[in-house]
């Protein structure tokens, strides 16, 4: 479904990525860890098309990204959760859904997926009619993949969903990021810090360092890996 040949990405003259190739399937669920600072959100931004790309090809559903602008990969089926949460304050959870549903597929499907939203995150319908600015942050969280889902995509990017949330409500988001993934029948590709959760939920792995990928595997041979054990699993 996506696949990614030697990407090199930059913000102005700074380069970034490296030559980056990964690839995604239609039910897959990747994991892409590493330090800060080693391009994991460059990597997402590439994808959505908000940072430049200096070579190689993004492809999604065997089309090429390179002609399409950012505002209209949504409608190809890529919903991009950004770091951070970025919900919209002042609207209610409903809104901020109905804001994500705006694509071609997610309007078709709206009635559909606010059910099934509502089914894996039931606090958002507790709270439907409530200004997002008031949630919790882990609430925050769920609303933001919410309004991800909410346009029906076939790839999900989930970038650092755990950032500044207690272990208790990380492990929680993780536990709905797996149900979504099992019952949704998406792919996957998410960033995370927290390596050890990412690559026992993932499939799959790649590890980033300074723009390029030194790792790849399956996860159960990259928990095995002495240098994954050793550099972030405090083994």
């Amino acid at each position: 479904m996506l696949e990614i040949e030697r990407l090199s990405a930059a913000y102005g003259e700074h380069r970034v990525l490296h030559e980056i190739t990964l690839g995604v399937g239609s039910n897959d669920f990747i994991a892409v860890v590493g330090p800060n600072g080693a391009g994991k959100t460059t990597l997402f931004r590439a994808i959505s098309g908000t940072v430049k790309v200096t070579g190689g090809s993004i492809r999604f559903s065997g089309q090429d990204l390179a002609g399409v602008a950012p505002a209209r990969r949504p409608h190809l089926g890529i919903a991009h959760v950004p770091e951070g949460r970025q919900v919209f304050a002042t609207l209610s959870v409903e809104e901020n859904l109905l804001l994500g549903a705006e694509t071609d597929s997610g309007r078709r499907a709206w009635t559909e997926n606010e059910e099934r939203i509502y089914s894996w995150f039931p606090v958002l319908a507790e709270r439907r009619r409530q200004p997002a600015g008031t949630l919790s942050g882990g609430e925050q969280q769920m609303l933001a993949i919410g309004r991800g889902l909410a346009s029906a995509p076939r790839l999900l990017l989930l970038d650092e969903p755990s950032m500044g949330l207690a272990p208790a409500i990380a492990d929680e988001i993780f536990e709905r990021i797996v149900a979504i993934h099992a019952e949704g029948q998406i792919g996957i590709l998410l960033v995370e810090q927290r390596v050890a959760e990412a690559l026992h939920f993932a499939t799959r792995g790649y590890v980033l360092d300074t723009g390029r990928v030194i790792l790849a595997g399956d996860a159960d041979t990259l928990r095995a890996d002495d240098r994954i054990r050793q550099a972030y699993l405090g083994i």
